[in-house]
């Protein structure tokens, strides 16, 4: 019995395999391979250079108007090129993005289309509906089969559904991640020498996914269902009660988020990726008055302000210090993060702080103001809060603690973007899922938080925030887009030497550690998240953060690996260029070519670890030195060290 059971096994997916339908599709230069399979089930799988990626792996998406019907029939298929750059309202990481692809699109007999491109670095597919009228998404079946022992970078998450996305990356493989276990996105993973990071783009109307490991090396993606019930339980939380039996809500044609694997034959490929920013929509409408800059934060140094004629804290004169300060030193911003209103009311202002009289200070000086904001009364009552925004002059908005993505959460992100824009204002996210390319559709929106970043070593005694996870949230967390880490300390310790402390933080690693940050992480707005007064004791570290710009034109990784270190150079729009490297806890000795220069002289301005930077954090030396661009410079990085250079050509 149990032979005849196996035949008539092997026998039934003979005839599946004989009836479907395989399409194949090619990257651009021909190295990479996704093969289609339609059938009563869809399949895909993915090769690179003639070597497994993903192997056979299930997709699938019902509606519920399609929720009866188990068959996928081809109505019709259509394959396409595409080759056309794209050119950025700001430059991002590059003035220009190469953006060219192969695609298929197949249009079922059930009025839903599945769309796949091929990259020459990573493949994406999305489902369209021609639907009309209004209905449910009941499910989407989403799945990547790995194997047991693919080595990952895996954000575990202890409580999915429900997460501020600010994860620890564990160092494993799947089988040491174990089944049943949920992941956020980005996550990396190592197949046959190539790195995937698996992630998605365009989400505008859909909640996001997450990771659920399961046996054999699969991992499937979960969607969090429409909540049926909330309840607001504090002044910045609102938990799911009850959930409704799908999805999302749609209303007529629909088109769904892109499903992202990222593939790199190199570690230091993944930093100059932008897959997720290509597969977004294209603006609608005129950003170009969309200003990326730099911002001095208050909340991290606890407004630690001292010799001054004042007593620091949340009150105007400690702000227009803060502007005084963005003001003389090139910064485009200041933040007033929680505190400067009540955290249920964003129109109720403390009796300390005169917002009118602030803007016109910072109008004065040329600084943007930009206000904290609890995302619950920010959406309870958006409209009214934006248009009183305005008249005081307000130019951003910080939006924290939203901490979900479900369908009406993703909604809630998008029209903030959308009524922020109609009043000219940007938006930085906090509390956020990771970035999804809603730079490219909304400029406004300059970064999103999503991220375990410094504001960690206020309180973390694990010290999980030092150089090993900022050595691998580049090429994980970055990949997905802009990340808000909030750099900048100027009190630095080595592993021994750190404690937390809430109002005189500290970070793990040297000071150039935290230098190079501004080169090699990227966020077109940029915290510079120590208190002035450290900063004025500085000046050296002052003038590199008073230099250095948050969009870049050109980007270069030059060395890079893993966890381990990182070396790039990067062009600023005056033609300038900088450069940074960071390391782990080990000491690195690194050799920096200047093939990406023009053959001349050059003035280098560099900040690196000093000679005691193993002992002592804060241990950095600046010179300034002449140098032909053909001969190398070397490079020495400290334990949790670092080095930045300024490159500028020397004219007769």
């Amino acid at each position: 019995m149990k032979k005849i059971g196996i035949f008539i096994l092997l026998c039934f997916f003979a005839s599946i395999e004989a009836n479907a339908q395989t399409y194949q599709l090619f990257s651009p230069d021909k190295t990479m391979l996704v093969t289609l399979s339609i059938a009563d089930q869809i399949t895909y799988a993915v090769t690179l250079d003639g070597n497994p990626i993903i192997d056979q792996s299930s997709i699938s998406f019902v509606t519920s108007l399609t929720a009866k019907s188990s068959k996928w029939k081809i109505a019709k298929g259509k394959k396409s090129f595409h080759n056309k750059p794209i050119i950025p309202v700001f430059p991002i990481k590059t003035d220009t993005i190469q953006n060219q692809y192969n695609q298929i699109s197949l249009e079922f007999t059930n009025d839903i289309v599945l769309e796949f491109r091929i990259f020459n670095n990573g493949v994406a597919w999305r489902w369209l509906t021609n639907h009309k009228g209004e209905y449910t998404i009941l499910n989407e079946l989403i799945q990547f089969k790995l194997t047991p022992d693919t080595k990952t970078l895996f954000p575990l998450e202890d409580q999915v559904l429900y997460s501020h996305h600010e994860r620890i990356y564990i160092d494993t493989t799947l089988a040491g991640i174990g089944n049943s276990k949920n992941g956020s996105l980005p996550a990396l993973f190592v197949k046959n020498r190539s790195n995937v990071v698996i992630t998605e783009s365009n989400l505008l109307n859909y909640p996001g996914f997450y990771l659920e490991t399961a046996e054999n090396g699969i991992i499937n993606g979960i969607l969090p269902r429409y909540p049926k019930s909330c309840q607001i339980v504090s002044d910045r939380d609102e938990k799911v009660i009850d959930y409704e039996n799908f999805i999302a809500k749609c209303m007529g044609k629909e088109d769904f988020p892109w499903r992202v694997i990222v593939i790199e034959r190199e570690d230091k490929k993944l930093l100059d990726n932008q897959l997720v920013f290509q597969l977004a929509d294209e603006p609608i409408g005129d950003f170009n008055w969309v200003k990326p800059g730099k911002v001095a934060w208050d909340w991290w140094n606890a407004n630690n302000i001292y010799q001054v004629p004042f007593e620091a804290g949340i009150n105007t004169e400690t702000y227009k210090y803060y502007i005084d300060f963005a003001a003389q030193n090139n910064l485009d911003y200041i933040i007033l993060d929680e505190g400067w209103s009540e955290t249920t009311n964003l129109l109720h202002v403390v009796p300390e702080i005169n917002m009118q009289e602030l803007t016109q200070y910072a109008a004065q000086k040329g600084v943007g103001v930009i206000l904290w904001a609890s995302w619950i009364p920010f959406r309870d009552h958006m409209t009214e809060v934006l248009d009183q925004f305005e008249k005081w002059g307000i130019k951003g908005v910080k939006i924290d603690f939203m901490q979900r993505d479900d369908q009406p959460m993703v909604q809630f992100y998008v029209k903030a973007a959308q009524e922020t824009a109609k009043r000219h204002m940007i938006v930085d996210f906090h509390g956020a899922f990771k970035p999804t390319g809603l730079i490219r559709t909304y400029p406004n929106v300059l970064s999103y938080e999503g991220v375990y970043g410094l504001e960690q070593s206020k309180w973390d005694p694990k010290k999980r925030n030092g150089p090993e996870q900022n050595l691998k949230i580049p090429f994980t967390r970055m990949v997905a887009g802009p990340m808000d880490y909030t750099p900048g300390a100027m009190i630095n310790a080595q592993a021994n030497d750190w404690q937390p402390h809430f109002r005189t933080p500290m970070s793990l690693g040297t000071r150039c550690h935290q230098l190079a940050m501004y080169v090699i992480y990227e966020s077109p707005l940029q915290m510079l998240a120590d208190s002035p007064t450290h900063y004025y004791k500085e000046p050296e570290c002052l003038l590199f953060l008073k230099e250095v710009p948050t969009i870049w034109t050109q980007t270069i990784p030059l060395e890079a690996r893993v966890g381990k270190y990182i070396l790039m150079a990067k062009k600023a729009k005056d033609g300038k260029w900088f450069v940074g490297a960071m390391a782990d806890w080990s000491e690195r000795d690194l050799i920096l070519n200047l093939h990406f220069l023009a053959p001349g002289k050059y003035k280098i301005t560099i900040w690196k670890d000093g000679l005691n930077a193993n002992h002592n954090g804060n241990d950095y030396l600046m010179e300034t030195i002449a140098w032909d661009s053909n001969n190398p410079i070397p490079i020495h990085l400290a334990k949790g060290g670092g080095w930045c250079a300024i490159i500028e050509p020397i004219t007769k």
